[in-house]
């Protein structure tokens, strides 16, 4: 080994040559083994300073990451503590938005509560009038009793006398006339039969003035007291059938390239779009008030969002049109519940939540039959009947109207069929059929619908006419009546869907009477406009009256 070294080191020092070697003297030889020891040191120095260096890197780059990673938990630990305290922030909000909104349906719940505690009240008021009323009449009637028992008694014992004073005097009567008894009984039955039918035609006058009278007091009264305890809003609304157009330029995109949008927008929604010169306005027409409310919320929407193509139309016209069905479900449940009539069927509710979108000469048909219905209950329970089915027959009174564009025919008769075909009781089926006179009343509840009908509509502010107007129509529908020779009086009644004619009975007969009203009626026709129908009545009357003295 000494000699290998030697020899490395001899070619360090170019000692050696090739193929030649020259031995070393001691002091060369010391002096390599001082070089090697050299060499040997520093190499071992070198290797322990490397392996000390790559020790103090490795524990630095531990201790840059336990730095790092402390800092890196320290972030995390920050984060968490932000999103948990996020978190909260948002559970504390959400637990007050549904604390809110459990309070808002809470509220409504309680003045649902307090809105039927107070109908139940009225109620019981009503209730414990009528008891004390009924207790009133009673003891009335068993004071009467006592009196007519007492009375009957005393009849009794003049009964008697008068069978004896009659016998007498019907002997002595034979004896004085020279009668047999069967013609005297003949004759005298004769003369009572007269004298009694006289008297009883009397009576029979005098009973029938004084039920009119009574009556039409009674009616007045009860009429009153409907309109006085049913204080109802204004119920006008008017369809509006415009889109208001922002600027010329959404008029341009609305059309199309060569009616393009439009088109595909009528074709869609089954309705007809309408642009002219106006500035800033589209018209939308339908026969149908579903389809055209859909047809306008569907415009309404393509306009506000601007992106206007057939794709788009189809689109938001089917959305729309769900939505609207939706409002349709709702708005029927909505006045089934607020009419107080449980129990409809689905398709009764789909047709009521319909009525919403009809109006009737400014009128919303819709609040217009929850107004019957209130009404109609107020008249029932007045008059002793039930107020429940009154209230029904109110509320479907105009069911027709929801579907009259569809069928042919009357509105009333539209809607009878459909309340049979879904098995309504058959005073629902008459006040439907009857409340505008087209068949006969069956039922007490028919007339009744019919006088809730004309409050509804006759009140000031129910339908779209002013007072002043109101009062003009019936001034001129009593003049044209008025104008005929032999009329007495005029009545114009109803709201002006009647109007009655009373003649002198010795100037008009019955044959001019009929005669009358075809020439009322045909003027009426010429001369004025009106709602639906007028019927013209003529009544001819002859009075006997005579004084007693």
């Amino acid at each position: 080994m000494f000699t290998s070294i030697q020899m490395v080191a001899a070619a360090v020092l170019g000692q050696g040559g090739a193929g030649a070697s020259k031995p070393l003297v001691p002091q060369e030889e010391q002096l390599l083994t001082y070089y090697i020891a050299l060499f040997l040191i520093a190499y071992i120095l070198g290797v322990l300073s490397l392996w000390i260096l790559l020790i103090w890197f490795g524990k630095e780059k531990i201790r840059a990451g336990q730095k790092e990673a402390d800092r890196l938990i320290e972030v995390a630990k920050t984060s968490a503590e932000q999103e948990i305290k996020a978190a909260k922030l948002e559970a504390r909000a959400e637990r007050e938005r549904m604390l809110d909104q459990f309070q808002k349906e809470t509220e409504g719940t309680r003045n649902e509560l307090k809105e039927i505690e107070k109908r139940l009240t009225k109620r019981e008021d009503n209730l414990d009038s009528k008891l004390d009323t009924l207790t009133t009449k009673e003891k009335h009637l068993e004071k009467a009793e006592s009196d007519l028992n007492t009375r009957r008694q005393k009849l009794s014992v003049k009964e008697e006398k008068i069978d004896e004073m009659f016998h007498q005097r019907q002997e002595e009567l034979l004896r004085v006339s020279g009668l047999s008894r069967d013609d005297a009984k003949r004759e005298y039955m004769s003369g009572l039969e007269e004298d009694l039918r006289h008297e009883a035609g009397q009576m029979v006058e005098q009973i029938m003035t004084e039920a009119r009278e009574s009556a039409a007091e009674k009616a007045r009264e009860i009429t009153l007291i409907a309109i006085q305890r049913y204080a109802a809003e204004n119920t006008c609304e008017a369809t509006v059938s415009t889109v208001g157009i922002p600027s010329d330029d959404m008029k341009g995109r609305v059309i199309g390239r060569e009616g393009r949008n439009i088109r595909a927008f009528e074709a869609a929604l089954g309705v007809d779009v309408i642009v002219d010169d106006t500035p800033g306005v589209v018209v939308v027409s339908s026969f149908d008030p579903v389809r055209r409310a859909v047809a306008r919320q569907t415009l309404e929407k393509l306009i506000q969002d601007g992106r206007i193509h057939p794709g788009r139309i189809e689109e938001v016209g089917e959305q729309t049109r769900k939505q609207v069905e939706k409002e349709i479900v709702e708005e029927g449940k909505r006045a089934s519940l607020e009419a107080n009539v449980p129990g409809l069927h689905r398709k009764l509710i789909d047709l009521l939540g319909r009525l919403k979108f009809r109006t009737s000469y400014g009128q919303n048909v819709l609040q217009h039959s929850i107004e019957v219905a209130y009404l109609c209950q107020i008249i029932a329970d007045e008059l002793g009947l039930d107020g429940r089915l009154a209230r029904r027959c109110g509320l479907l009174h105009d069911i027709g109207k929801a579907i009259d564009h569809e069928i042919e025919g009357g509105h009333p008769h539209i809607g009878y069929e459909v309340c049979k075909r879904l098995k309504e009781r058959d005073e629902v089926l008459n006040a439907v059929a009857g409340h505008h006179g087209d068949v006969e009343a069956t039922s007490p509840y028919t007339p009744i619908v019919m006088a809730a009908d004309a409050i509804s509509a006759a009140r000031p502010g129910g339908r779209r006419e002013s007072l002043e107007r109101y009062v003009q129509r019936l001034e001129q529908l009593e003049g044209i009546a008025s104008q005929h020779q032999g009329v007495r009086q005029t009545y114009a009644i109803q709201a002006g869907r009647e109007v009655r004619v009373i003649v002198d009975a010795n100037r008009i007969d019955d044959a001019s009477a009929s005669k009358l009203a075809r020439d009322i009626a045909k003027e009426v026709e010429e001369e004025m406009t009106y709602p639906g129908e007028v019927k013209v009545t003529v009544l001819r009357e002859v009075r006997a009256v005579e004084y007693a003295r």
